[in-house]
């Protein structure tokens, strides 16, 4: 049975007709840049997070970079970021001049760890940057606690965590403000680029809104040196269908992951580590084995697909080689980069292909112990 990593073609079947009209909608409108699909999607997702504001923007890169700026972060300051995320984390604070101080995960939850931000902080830190990674929230009160203490802004990257809640709350409005990705393979995928920030902040997000559209709220008049980086129509009458089953679809993926933790039990892999207080919504399922790559090769030859998320840690990427970062340095995202991998768990993943997904996992992880002996 050959099982994709994820299937996108599948979403858009099961919502053809709603996402069909919503384009049609749009095509008809004459609306092609702004107008009334984006600002209804703005008004929806805002309500959905638990925030005041949602401002659309181009990705989820600029939707971080066009936060940091919003908050004032320039050249000389630092942004705490983890060392184990996506390298998008990194880049939106390079690009304001910026420079990232990366913290270490926690090794259970490959979030950042709250004990360890506050060692990292000096008089140039502006932003702490948490990371809610594979769609599990991060530690956010003492992360909040300790930004309160040094008088810091907390930028939460949602981007893997749409609908996730920290301690019964959706992610949305805890810190300052959160950046989201609409990348097709997201919870919440838009069929092209998309971004947005959510905010309580309502200064915040004026200056946001001028950033995203050249510097501009009056045409030709420009405030500051802006951006082109706005979320298109057609992306947003899409999302707005697809708002509408993200908590379906995320309840999918919860009953996945409930099946892989089920059955994969005793199979010597490192599962999943949930806290009390999070309610994931499995973005990703990642699982850790020293073999890794053995089993990848095994896997594959049983048609499972499988990705590594993410192979090389940005400390160690050729775009940060400038900043001096030894092999090493930061051990335990390291050790993440060597021995995780991700599994399918998206909500289009029926029962049969997730018993197919386990049944290769356990061949995978028996052969290799065979082989050790």
């Amino acid at each position: 049975m050959k099982v994709p990593f994820l299937d996108l073609v599948a979403a858009y079947r099961e919502l053809q007709p709603q996402i069909d009209a919503a384009i049609a909608r749009v095509l008809t409108s004459g609306h092609y840049i702004g107008g009334p699909e984006v600002e209804a999607f703005e008004s929806e997702f805002s309500s959905y997070c638990g925030a005041t504001h949602a401002v659309g923007v181009a990705n989820g890169l600029d939707a971080l970079h066009l936060a940091l700026l919003a908050m004032e972060v320039g050249p000389g300051d630092e942004v705490i970021v983890p060392s184990n995320t996506y390298i998008a984390t990194w880049l939106a604070v390079s690009q304001c001049g910026a420079t990232p101080i990366p913290v270490e995960p926690d090794a259970c939850t490959y979030n950042i760890a709250p004990a360890l931000i506050e060692a990292a902080i000096t008089p140039r830190t502006k932003v702490i940057l948490p990371v809610h990674l594979y769609g599990q929230p991060a530690d956010l009160d003492p992360i909040l606690a300790i930004a309160h203490k040094h008088g810091l802004c907390v930028l939460e990257d949602g981007a893997q965590a749409h609908g996730a809640r920290y301690k019964g709350r959706r992610i949305g409005a805890h810190g300052d403000a959160v950046a989201w990705s609409f990348y097709p393979g997201k919870n919440l995928g838009a069929m092209g680029d998309g971004g947005a920030v959510t905010t309580n902040d309502e200064q915040l997000a004026d200056r946001l809104r001028v950033l995203r559209n050249y510097g501009s709220r009056v045409k030709y008049v420009n405030e500051v040196q802006g951006y082109n980086s706005r979320l298109d129509p057609l992306q947003a009458a899409i999302l707005r269908v697809k708002l509408t089953h993200l908590d379906e679809w995320n309840a999918r993926r919860c009953a996945i992951a409930r099946r892989y933790e089920q059955g994969l039990s005793d199979c010597g892999l490192t599962l999943p580590f949930v806290p009390e207080w999070a309610e994931p919504v499995w973005h990703l399922y990642v699982v850790q084995h020293p073999k890794r790559n053995a089993l990848l090769k095994q896997m594959d030859e049983a048609g499972i697909g499988t990705l590594i998320h993410y192979p090389i840690p940005p400390h160690l990427q050729k775009a940060y080689a400038s900043s001096g970062f030894l092999r090493r340095r930061f051990p335990i995202a390291e050790q993440i980069a060597h021995q995780c991998f991700s599994v399918p768990i998206g909500p289009h993943l029926n029962t049969s292909n997730a018993a197919a997904v386990m049944a290769a996992l356990k061949d995978a992880t028996e052969s290799n112990l065979n082989r050790q002996r």
